[in-house]
């Protein structure tokens, strides 16, 4: 054994180190360090520290206008790269614009105007190189959901219209709050695994309602679960349109192709990035050609010309509307930051650049408050818009400046080239995109890794198909905040023993080689001790020595003299487990077993001197390491003179 041996002289007792009390600390500047770490972790007032006020101004427009930081450098090669990528995204663009604008319910030619004017915000004030911003197919079918339960986007179009440009608004005011409030951890609670089977179930959901579009049927359900789309596709058999479903799979075979050799083949990532106008182009052309659209081939029709009129006065801000607005606007707003965010430092990652959290939200944010007066639905930034553009070679937010402009060019002169486009067309892209958000892939890792995650994951993905987008959302919330309050509520408690020849002791499970330590268990709580799990704890250390006496029992071994508390990991406990730590020693005392405290933090440090529980337990009995307490303790069991009482009573109750 490692620490047979172990020797701790009476001579060095009193010079051996002795756990710290800090000194205390004005309540304000607790208070104000306490506040700096849960709102300003990154610290960004850093580069303002010692700087006169004219250079603080100029650093300040550059913390909320970015561009104004890195335009100085910007050269002609980046220029280059950035105006071929911008062209690239500009081409998925417009067709996805105009079909998730249909997704959503909303006139096409909404699409392309939410592809104009949010990019052009973004530019100036988000952090990220490498996100191309604009509609996504989620967000989308979250306002067709949570608006079409309160009005119908078919018999009262404008108020629909007026509906969807407030939800953007709110979505926008909620987004940027959480950025200026540095409230950025909440979209945290949104955990990968959930993002992962909301993200699928949210897409398959989408597929299923682009049948509609890919039978040619004039009636379909308003509601997204699975059953209800099958009973209305599968109780207008007689309505099903070949003609328009023979389009609609051949367009959705070219686009799964042209995605594949992409992927085979990274540097032809152009040939599935132009596969949505290409077929937009083609299907026009054919409709044209052969008056498809009178026979079952359903068609965009007319799109004005024009910028982004305005829509301020639009918005509604009036009952019985309101309340649906804020919270379409809210829920649908977590979820764009949610897939903005995590885009964004995905590909910041490759490129081995940061992005601030909380600027990106302020930018997002603001760009859904200036769209939303302008004509645009919620916006944000697409993961396979994103990634086309980091493949194109983008170098910086130039790229959503080329796209826009482009998209500008297109509502200015091309907006009549896509009456012709057929409805089916646009359903085909849909589907291939959403087919790329079906990641089973992960969720068999999730299944390897992290069974509790896995079920997350499938939870989320069941709601959202069976149920609802939004019940599907709040299950998988639900159930990510049950693990947490789990986490929190039923922390681990470890034995530990003595790693052979060290000072060394670690977890007996892990470790199977390690020692015990006679008349000595220690044990490792590996969380901070609250009010919630500060009586599971003291429930769980008199398990664990229950359970060891009986072990020394009936192996007639030692018996039990010291319980160590190993509290490395407790970094912070407040009064429950203050008084949970009285009871423990009340209890140990009655049993006349000693508690040792090994390695307590500075804040643990401060709360037990401050409840007087120092006094209590004895500073003698509070070591920096369990090594120490180890060698104390095993001194104290060499050393001291046998208590004929205890002898008594362990004698009795042998016999």
């Amino acid at each position: 054994m490692g620490n047979a041996d172990y020797v701790f002289p009476s001579t060095n007792a009193e010079s051996a180190h002795r756990v710290a009390i800090p000194p205390p600390q004005p309540f304000v500047k607790s208070l104000k360090y306490n506040l700096k770490e849960t709102f300003f972790p990154d610290d960004p007032l850093r580069q303002f520290k010692n700087q006169p006020t004219s250079r603080r101004f100029i650093l300040g427009i550059k913390y909320f206008l970015p561009i104004f930081d890195w335009a100085p450098s910007y050269t002609f090669d980046f220029l280059r790269s950035d105006f071929i990528a911008g062209i690239t995204i500009a081409s998925l663009a417009i067709p996805q614009g105009i079909s998730y604008a249909k997704l959503a319910n909303l006139p096409p030619i909404l699409g392309l105007y939410s592809s104009f004017i949010p990019p052009l915000v973004y530019a100036m004030m988000g952090s990220s190189r490498d996100l191309a911003v604009g509609t996504v197919a989620v967000a989308s079918l979250l306002t067709a959901s949570m608006l079409g339960n309160e009005v119908n986007a078919n018999e009262n179009p404008k108020l629909y219209l007026h509906l969807a440009f407030t939800a953007t608004f709110f979505a926008g005011v909620f987004q940027a709050s959480l950025g200026i409030l540095r409230l950025g951890f909440i979209v945290d609670f949104l955990s990968h695994a959930t993002i992962i089977g909301f993200m699928a179930g949210a897409a398959t959901v989408v597929i299923l309602q682009q049948l509609k579009g890919i039978l040619g049927l004039d009636h379909f359900t308003h509601s997204t679960d699975l059953v209800s789309v099958l009973r209305s596709v599968f109780s207008q058999t007689h309505q099903w349109k070949w003609e328009s479903a023979i389009l609609g799979f051949c367009f959705l075979f070219f686009l799964l192709i042209t995605r594949y050799f992409s992927k085979r083949k990274p540097r032809f990532f152009w040939v599935s990035a132009m596969a949505p106008l290409t077929s937009v182009i083609l299907g026009s052309i054919l409709v044209y050609l052969t008056h498809a659209e009178k026979h079952g081939v359903q068609v965009i029709g007319h799109l004005k010309k024009g910028l982004n009129p305005p829509s301020f006065a639009d918005l509604v801000f009036v009952s019985p509307y309101l309340s649906t607005a804020i919270k379409t606007g809210i829920i649908t707003g977590v979820i764009a930051l949610a897939e903005g965010i995590a885009v964004g430092r995905s590909f910041a990652m490759f490129k081995n650049y940061h992005i601030d959290g909380n600027k990106e939200m302020i930018a997002i944010g603001t760009m859904n408050i200036v769209g939303s007066c302008t004509s645009c639905y919620l916006t944000t930034g697409p993961f396979s818009r994103s990634a086309v553009n980091f493949n194109a070679g983008c170098k910086t937010a130039v790229s959503n400046i080329v796209m826009a402009l482009a998209v500008m060019v297109t509502l200015l002169f091309l907006t009549p080239l896509f009456h012709y486009t057929p409805l089916v067309v646009l359903s085909s892209i849909i589907i291939s995109a959403m087919l790329g958000l079906i990641d089973y892939e992960a969720a068999i890792h999730l299944w390897s890794v992290d069974k509790f995650d896995f079920i997350v994951c499938i939870s989320a993905y069941a709601g959202v198909v069976f149920c609802s987008v939004a019940i599907g959302l709040v299950i998988a919330v639900a159930i990510s905040l049950l693990r947490l309050l789990l986490f929190v509520a039923r922390p681990r408690t470890f034995i530990l023993g003595n790693i052979p020849n060290s000072m060394i002791y670690r977890n007996v499970e892990q470790y199977t080689n390690t020692s015990s330590v006679p008349g000595v268990i220690i044990l490792e709580i590996d969380a901070p001790i609250y009010f919630a799990n500060a009586s599971y704890l003291r429930e769980r250390i008199a398990r664990w020595i229950d359970e060891e006496e009986d072990k020394l029992k009936s192996s007639g071994e030692t018996s039990l003299q010291y319980v160590i508390l190993d509290m490395g990991a407790v970094g912070n406990i407040d009064t429950s487990g203050i008084s949970m730590l009285e009871e423990v020693k009340k209890v140990m005392d009655r049993r006349e077993l000693q508690l040792v405290l090994a390695n307590p933090g500075a804040e643990v440090m401060k709360k037990l001197n401050k409840s007087k529980l120092i006094e209590k337990i004895g500073q003698e009995w509070m070591y920096l390491t369990v090594g120490e307490a180890v060698g104390a303790c095993n001194f104290m069991l060499h050393t001291r003179k046998p208590d004929p009482l205890r002898e008594e009573s362990e004698a009795y109750n042998k016999v």
